[in-house]
């Protein structure tokens, strides 16, 4: 019986072998695939945020870098999470542009909806964008500014104008449109920038005036 389990225990490790080989070739190469293409993701990344958030703001309305002009802040009753949110802060000649927060509508019709919504520094919206959903194709979707001209009537409304009791989509008997068979997706999002707007009321010039945090750096004692 012995001579019989020999051979059967050479391909077990032969095999075992083989494939903790391909274990650390296929580990090697997806580590190296990593390294070689994280610098051109964090650019893409870069690039797509700088693009929407251009859209709300254009270039030629700041000279800062918008990118970097940022500060992390926290409201779940009013941005929509738990964790920090990024606010990105436009300027020119140094004076207050707008503030882009990046906002969570948690109640769209299939999940959490992402959001920008960029306010002028006196209170007006300069625009919103989605950013990412999961709502609907074909019905929730034309919340994307790809898909329709939908989210464009966020542009230059504010606390005031509309009032607060008309901050509804008609259908509720406010001021925005809905979107053919698909109320719950827009009744979320301006629910949501509603509440944005209230955040930059109470907070303000604070947002501005708040330093960016520098660079996180490990020290030894951290490792």
């Amino acid at each position: 019986m012995s001579s019989k389990r020999h051979p059967l225990m050479q391909k077990m490790i032969i095999s075992a072998i083989v494939l903790g080989v391909f274990s650390v070739v296929g580990t090697t190469m997806v580590a190296f695939t990593y390294e070689q293409t994280k610098e051109k993701i964090k650019e893409n990344h870069k690039l797509a945020t700088l693009r929407s958030l251009h859209q709300l703001v254009p270039p030629a309305e700041h000279d800062n870098d918008i990118f970097t002009d940022i500060i992390q802040v926290t409201n779940l009753k009013l941005l929509g999470s738990k964790k920090p949110v990024t606010v990105f802060r436009a300027r020119k000649n140094n004076k207050p542009i707008a503030a882009i927060l990046t906002v969570v509508a948690p109640d769209g019709y299939t999940g959490k909806i992402f959001l920008l919504v960029a306010i002028k520094h006196n209170g007006s919206l300069a625009g919103v964008r989605v950013v990412n959903h999961k709502e609907t194709p074909g019905l929730g979707d034309a919340i994307e500014i790809e898909k329709s001209s939908w989210i464009t009537q966020f542009n230059n409304v504010s606390l005031i104008n509309p009032t607060t009791k008309d901050w509804k989509v008609k259908r509720d008997g406010g001021y925005f449109d809905q979107l053919t068979g698909a109320t719950i997706t827009p009744r979320a999002i301006v629910k949501a920038v509603h509440k944005a707007l209230l955040f930059y009321k109470q907070e303000g010039d604070k947002l501005f005036d708040a330093k960016t945090p520098e660079p996180q750096t490990t020290s030894k004692a951290q490792k």
